[in-house]
């Protein structure tokens, strides 16, 4: 097996056409910089897979939105109770759940 350490340009280029679109700049530069902590926490190589982390993660503009998606949440803390929670300047990416 062949493995390559990508810099944040090679991810973002790693999003294909077809999910280009599914995190702004802001959110891919944000789950990048997670992906690089957990990697280093755990002590294991993350393999880059744009299809898997679109369908995993979903990027939201405020915690309003997310509201409108899990209406039971109800706040910051209360939805990390449920899931891995990336906070950025421009908005809030959640793994899904």
């Amino acid at each position: 097996m062949i493995k390559q350490r990508i810099n944040f340009f090679q991810f973002c280029d790693s999003f294909s056409d077809t999910y280009k679109n599914n995190f702004t700049y802001e959110g891919k530069k944000a789950l990048f910089e997670y992906l690089e902590e957990l990697s280093d926490d755990i002590g294991e190589n993350i393999e880059l897979d744009p299809i898997s982390l679109c369908c995993e993660y979903d990027e939201y503009a405020n915690f309003d939105d997310i509201k409108q998606t899990y209406p039971n949440i109800k706040d910051i803390d209360d939805l990390r109770d449920y899931t891995q929670v990336i906070e950025f300047n421009e908005g809030i990416i959640i793994q899904a759940f």
